[in-house]
């Protein structure tokens, strides 16, 4: 093979791994290119205290093996960044998947010759492959605000998705949070409870529901192993991934007192089943209002100060049209005497200074300790920062200036023999990202199979990208997602990226159904080209 497999690979997350091994069966030489010294992924990366899963651990796994299913025992019902882990690194040992990736290796360019993928590694190194598969994940191009005088900062700064391995002792310190978003809401409590003093520094307000996380008894385990093939059939038939459905309640025709009940039966619950308790809650206006209100009251019944409370309470968004964390004690946080908040729309931060930060008013806050829960450049950053350049010398970066634009989320017009896996345009993070996965390798493996039977090349036709585009707006727009304008689904979180919706709201099974179609359509939507006519051209 000796730097020339048939498929390079980019990443050794869920996405990667299992990239590596569907490939092997399909007897293609493939091999993995990974940045980290392990495997893992964003559960490499992300060590951040709090760090957890906001899906469920008996579904947050791979399918494809019943074996795996059957052997690997989950300790929570939210797993923990570690225990994912844990789990990545089993299932790389059990499929003897380490032999076929070179650790600590960055890529810094990906060029089409016209024939082949020339891949360049940071370390010097050089890899050529016929097909290249990018599995990078949505959420791995960390974002770090550019504050003037971040460098001046006398004490230590971390961004959550690069945390240190070692950890940071935070213990009597003055800390600083930057950022209220999922990872936000998982570290603050965490921190809070060994800070000195803790100041949360908050743009927009978070919904969040309570994650009810405990022990996973064995009888729950047990039943869950036993019932698997009906909980992955189920998965593939829903609307994001999940094994369960969105309820079918018209909660508006319901008395007050009724609906009530079922508001509060599914906050008990907790965790991402209540979204889908309330039927049409992200596209039907009044039952959203009706639903934002209730996690309104629940904000003002947990934090004890009424304007910290109100100051915690979003009415800038519909509920679920951000991406809906899960959170253990979050809003609970705000009733300790160590922790305070900061609304920085009001008063926004205009500097760090050696001591801490400095906002527009002139008010300092003194800090030991920074962290930046900001989030990620998603979707399409993680694609940008690879220097990919396809037909011509075209770079991804130019062919995406005015927003990133896909064929299902999974090729690009002016690329060929490129493949994205959970890539702008599909599913992906408004799923269970293990079920999108699985599906997007699963269909990526036929194509190649298909390819490489009859010595071909793909590339997404520019007519079938825009008919694509076209959908994926259209689905956005049928729902309220748009409507959170500080959305990272729509890159708002990052200053001068286009604001273009990047995931697909069309449901996953609907995705699954129409890139079934595509493939037993002949895959009308690339151009198949047999590779001599290039090489000719």
């Amino acid at each position: 093979m000796a730097n020339d497999p048939d498929v390079v690979v980019i990443g050794a997350g869920f996405a990667g791994l299992y990239t590596i091994h569907r490939l092997r069966e399909r007897g293609l030489s493939v091999h993995g290119l990974e940045a980290a010294e392990g495997v893992g992924g964003t559960w490499y990366w992300n060590r951040y205290p709090g760090a957890r899963c906001d899906s469920e651990s008996y579904y947050y796994c791979y399918a494809f093996s019943s074996e795996l299913e059957q052997e690997w025992d989950w300790s929570e019902r939210y797993p923990g960044q570690a225990e994912i882990l844990s789990y990545l690194e089993h299932v790389a040992d059990r499929f003897d998947l380490r032999r076929d990736i070179s650790f600590s290796t960055t890529v810094v360019s990906a060029a089409h010759d016209g024939d082949r993928w020339v891949i360049d590694t940071e370390d010097g190194g050089r890899w050529t492959c016929r097909w290249l598969v990018t599995a990078v994940g949505c959420l791995s191009s960390a974002n770090v605000p550019d504050i003037p005088g971040l460098e001046s900062f006398a004490g230590e700064w971390h961004h959550t998705g690069q945390w240190p391995h070692e950890g940071v002792d935070v213990a009597g310190r003055r800390v600083g949070v930057v950022g209220t978003g999922s990872t936000g809401i998982q570290a603050i409590p965490v921190l809070a409870e060994s800070a000195g003093h803790l100041t949360v520094f908050q743009r927009t307000a978070n919904f969040s529901i309570p994650a009810r996380n405990a022990a996973l008894a064995p009888e729950e385990a047990a039943g869950y192993k036993a019932d698997y093939a009906a909980i992955r059939e189920l998965q593939q038939a829903s609307t994001n991934g999940h094994p369960f459905v969105v309820s079918d309640v018209d909660t508006l025709a319901l008395p007050d007192d009724e609906r009530r009940a079922l508001l509060e039966r599914a906050w008990e619950r907790g965790g991402l089943r209540f979204r889908a308790a309330v039927r049409d809650v992200l596209t039907d206006p009044a039952v959203n209002e009706e639903t934002s209100d209730f996690l309104r009251v629940k904000i003002h019944e947990t934090v004890d100060d009424a304007v910290t409370a109100e100051a915690l309470t979003p009415r800038d968004h519909p509920f679920a049209t951000k991406r809906p964390p899960i959170d253990t004690g979050y809003f609970e946080t705000y009733n300790r005497a160590n922790v305070s908040l900061v609304d920085v729309r009001a008063d926004p931060i205009a500097a760090i200074t050696p001591d801490g930060v400095r906002l527009t008013s002139g008010a300092e806050h003194p800090l030991d300790v920074l962290v930046f829960a900001t989030g990620f450049d998603a979707l399409s950053g993680p694609l940008l920062r690879l220097g990919i350049r396809g037909t011509g010398g075209q770079s991804l970066a130019d062919a995406w200036a005015e927003g990133a634009t896909t064929y299902l989320g999974l090729g690009v017009a002016g690329f060929p023999d490129l493949f994205t896996i959970t890539g702008p345009g599909s599913p992906s993070v408004l799923t269970n990202m293990p079920t999108s996965i699985e599906q997007h390798v699963d269909w990526i493996a036929d194509l190649l199979g298909h390819l490489r039977d009859h010595d071909l090349e793909a590339e997404p036709t520019p007519e079938a990208q825009a008919r694509w585009a076209e959908h994926v707006r259209e689905a956005a727009d049928a729902t309220l997602l748009p409507q959170a304008a500080s959305s990272w689904y729509l890159g708002a979180n990052v200053p001068g990226k286009p604001r273009v919706f990047l995931p697909y709201a069309g449901g996953f099974a609907r995705y699954r159904e129409m890139c079934d179609a595509e493939a037993a359509a002949g895959y009308p939507g690339f151009a198949l080209r047999a590779r001599h006519e290039r090489a000719s051209a």
